[in-house]
């Protein structure tokens, strides 16, 4: 597999609609990865590494993931910082709404995520600061919605950013506004049990918490995002409840390209 044919692969899968260009990454390995017979594993790994070397950032993506999670390759955390690290550095000024614009932002936190442990054998030492800061670009300058729930959170605890409620709920508001379904939940909660700066609202609350119900049903987050809609409703009235469910019901499908 030469690296023209590994480039012609990777546009002719340009992300289109809801199609991001973490998506597209996949699907180039996935479409070199045999499909109609015929890439070995290590043609496979050396097209990508011929992608990746001609600046490719899907390319490094995929590699990155493969030797985070151990997927075709031997599990290698310095050899994913790497290609992580080499897309943030490439491409921290990328077009906020490019094409490759969603695995830039995600290279921005998974770097920050190493920084945040520390990655001893490539001589990286636990640098919150420095976690923080690729958090809150990969956030702020791409807007990408999981590192702004993320950065939400952060604000949430002292030993992080410090809490500050009305900047978790501000990064709660943008991430929930993109589908974020476990920011939909926090922001709800914020708004429906209020705290300091920020009054009860108990039926907007309701609304956001009913909307994250629906969409994470099924996930990993459906049972604590549950647990706070179930505790909610049982605070509220039925009028409440009502008028929530109306507005979830005329807001939700503006989420379903999400």
């Amino acid at each position: 597999m030469t690296i023209a044919a590994v480039l012609a692969f990777s546009a002719s899968i340009l992300p289109v609609h809801a199609q991001t260009a973490a998506d597209a990454a996949l699907n180039m390995a996935n479409m070199l990865d045999g499909a109609g017979g015929g890439v070995s594993s290590g043609e496979l790994i050396a097209a990508l590494q011929n992608a990746a070397d001609a600046g490719q950032p899907m390319a490094m993506w995929q590699l990155g993931t493969m030797y985070e999670n151990g997927e075709g390759v031997a599990r290698d955390p310095v050899k994913a910082f790497g290609y992580f690290a080499q897309i943030a550095n490439q491409h921290a000024d990328a077009a906020p709404k490019g094409v490759e614009a969603d695995i830039v932002a995600r290279s921005f936190v998974k770097v920050g995520d190493y920084y945040k442990q520390g990655l001893p054998d490539a001589g990286i030492p636990a640098d919150a600061n420095r976690s923080h800061a690729l958090l809150l670009h990969a956030a702020s300058y791409f807007g990408d919605a999981d590192a702004q729930y993320r950065v939400g959170l952060l604000y949430m605890q002292e030993e992080e950013m410090g809490v500050n409620p009305l900047q978790s709920a501000r990064w709660f508001s943008l991430a929930a506004r993109k589908g974020h379904c476990p920011a939909q939940a926090q922001l709800g909660d914020l708004l429906f049990n209020g705290v300091e700066g920020i009054e009860a609202q108990p039926v907007e609350g309701l609304m956001w918490l009913t909307i994250s119900h629906q969409r994470c049903s099924g996930t990993a987050d459906a049972g604590w995002v549950d647990e706070k809609l179930n505790h909610a409703i049982s605070l509220s009235t039925a009028d409440e409840q009502a008028e929530a469910n109306a507005l979830a019901q005329s807001i939700a499908p503006q989420f379903a390209g999400f």
